[in-house]
Formats: structure tokens, C-alpha cells, sequence
């Protein structure tokens, strides 16, 4: 469905450091206006993240509701199986894959696979046993997965702010 599916960490370090609502809502906009033209979405499990902090962003989260945050479909169900043959039968920690399956990132990396999608994510691949990173999952199943700013970069956000007070 959606080109891009965006982590949670996009969101959180957006509002946090770089895309500040109160400074740059721009990339806000962008990313609504991007989820109207079928470019950007996330999925529910990432959703659940945001609103769980009960902040600015929880509220934006559910604001924007399912159009934006997708729930898992039917072909996402068999990708689930996938994602998971491929995190036990690594050379993870028990807790790291215990975790793994019980996150967004899960959901994520399936959901990603099962429509083809772009996954989107600040992390970054890791040799560590102890903690299952996406970019990590991604290579492994052939998801592509970029940073928010390659995303940008890809498809020429451009921000336009207003003049200052």
C-alpha cells in the first residue's frame, strides 16, 4: 500500500530534536500530506508506541488514526512467520529475540516485507547479539530500509517556513 513505513523512532526523535511541533511543523504537514498520497504511513503497533507517551506526539498519533497507522492484514499474517523463522534462527540472544517479537519492530520488519514497502528508521545495522536492530532484519529479508533524511532526500520534501516572529 504505502511506499514508506515510518519507525517510531522517526516520530519520536522528529518531535524531540530535529521537526520540533513548535518550530517545524512543516515536516508534519509533509508527512500528512504524504500519507494522503499513499507515500508515507506506519502501522498500528507503532501507533501504540506513541500514544503509550501520552504527550504532543500521542495526541498527533491519534489525530491522524488508522489512514495513517495501518493494522495488520491478511498478507501480513504469513510475513509474520517469515520475520520470525529468520530472528530464531539467528545467533541472537534469547531475550534479544524474546524482544524482538514482542515489539513494533516486528510488526514493522512483516508488514514492510509483506507489501513491499521502504522502512524507514534511525537505527542502524549492528553486530551486537543482544538486541535485533531493523536495518539488521531488513538486509537479511531484502526490505530496503533508509533514514528519514534519505527519505526526504528521495522525495524532495521541501520545507517551507514561515517568517520569524
Amino acid at each position: 500500500m504505502s511506499r514508506y513505513l515510518l519507525d517510531a523512532n522517526v516520530f519520536i526523535q522528529g518531535k524531540n530534536l530535529h521537526y520540533g511541533f513548535d518550530f517545524c511543523p512543516a515536516f508534519w504537514d509533509w508527512l500528512v500530506e504524504q500519507n494522503q498520497a499513499g507515500v508515507v504511513a506506519s502501522i498500528e503497533k507503532v501507533s501504540d508506541e506513541l500514544v503509550g507517551a501520552g504527550d504532543e506526539l500521542a495526541d498527533w498519533a491519534t489525530e491522524r488514526g488508522r489512514p495513517f497507522f495501518l493494522a495488520p492484514d491478511d498478507v501480513v499474517l504469513p510475513a509474520l512467520g517469515e520475520v520470525s523463522a529468520w530472528a530464531t534462527g539467528q545467533n541472537y540472544e534469547p531475550a534479544a529475540i524474546a524482544t524482538f517479537l514482542q515489539v513494533a519492530d516486528y510488526w514493522l520488519v512483516a508488514h514492510a516485507k509483506a507489501h513491499e514497502s521502504i522502512v524507514v528508521t534511525h537505527e542502524v545495522p549492528s553486530e551486537s547479539v543482544r538486541k535485533i536492530k531493523i536495518p539488521n532484519a531488513c538486509i537479511a529479508l531484502g526490505i530496503t530500509c533508509v533514514s528519514p533524511y534519505e527519505m526526504l532526500r528521495r522525495e524532495r520534501a521541501r520545507f517551507v517556513l514561515g517568517a520569524a516572529a
